[in-house]
């Protein structure tokens, strides 16, 4: 059996994940927070034909290699953390966070999970409103606490400042400060973060463990934003352009299906 058989089919396979994975980055173009993902590729085995056997001595042999190629594979989706745009909504439970940080979200008791949409909302809970994502998930506080605002403080009045402190004025128009404060971590690592679907990412060994903002433990902290979305970092045009090379990388190794096949039945027909 010819291995161009088995190369173009590899290329097919491949390049089929490949518009899988852009489509799914133009599906969450508009989603808040989403940072686009992409597809990165390896080789795969070579077969040695024929190994250099050069001799400077007496200037013989040959200087390189006989190798044949077997096709490629994907190897990794790797994450792009550049910023996208910045859209203003005056939402006060809508923030952005400009910057490396990501907040901390309370799946369960003993679980976290980390995140960049910033669209938030208020949940009742006894004693308050409690700070949540869309889903109901908890967002913590500096001190790994839920974050919950009083029932004697109008959730329109709340400010949040760029560093995630709760404070609000009262009606002689001081600033009181409500003892709470947004958490956000960093990552040694980010791109080694797992997609757990929602907008969460799971801390992993290859992301490191996460590092506090607030105690310090960074060297460029974040600024969060009040009343601003960071919408998705997906470009469509750039996305489409993908689309369009991906397209034709897969008819291409179509076509070299196709090319060994005739040769086969050439082949084949030979006796007759």
């Amino acid at each position: 059996m010819m291995r161009s058989l088995w190369t173009s089919a590899s290329g097919m396979i491949t390049q089929q994940q490949h518009v899988d994975n852009i489509t799914h980055n133009l599906a969450n173009v508009n989603t808040a927070g989403y940072k686009k993902e992409r597809m990165e590729f390896k080789t795969l085995l070579y077969e040695t034909m024929k190994r250099a056997d050069l001799d400077p001595a007496n200037r013989t042999g040959s200087p390189v290699n006989l190798q044949i190629g077997h096709g490629v594979r994907p190897i990794a989706v790797s994450r792009i953390f550049t910023v996208g745009n910045l859209q203003r909504t005056d939402n006060p439970q809508d923030f952005a966070i400009e910057g490396d940080g990501f907040m901390v979200v309370q799946r369960s008791p003993e679980s976290l999970a980390y995140t960049k949409d910033g669209t938030l909302k208020l949940s009742p809970v006894d004693g308050g409103l409690m700070l949540a994502t869309s889903e109901g998930y908890p967002v913590l506080g500096e001190d790994d606490d839920v974050i919950i605002i009083p029932d004697n403080v109008k959730a329109a009045d709340v400010v949040v400042d760029e560093e995630g402190n709760f404070f609000y004025f009262d009606d002689q128009g001081q600033q009181v400060d409500l003892g709470f404060r947004i958490k956000l971590v960093q990552f040694p690592n980010a791109q080694g973060l797992e997609g757990m679907g929602s907008n969460l990412l799971r801390e992993t060994v290859a992301s490191g463990a996460p590092l506090s903002e607030p105690d310090g433990e960074v060297n460029r902290p974040s600024r969060l934003v009040q009343g601003v979305l960071e919408m998705s970092n997906v470009q469509v045009a750039e996305e489409m352009v993908n689309l369009i090379v991906a397209q034709r990388a897969y008819d291409l190794n179509a076509k070299g299906i196709t090319t060994s096949d005739s040769m086969l039945e050439t082949a084949n027909g030979l006796k007759r």
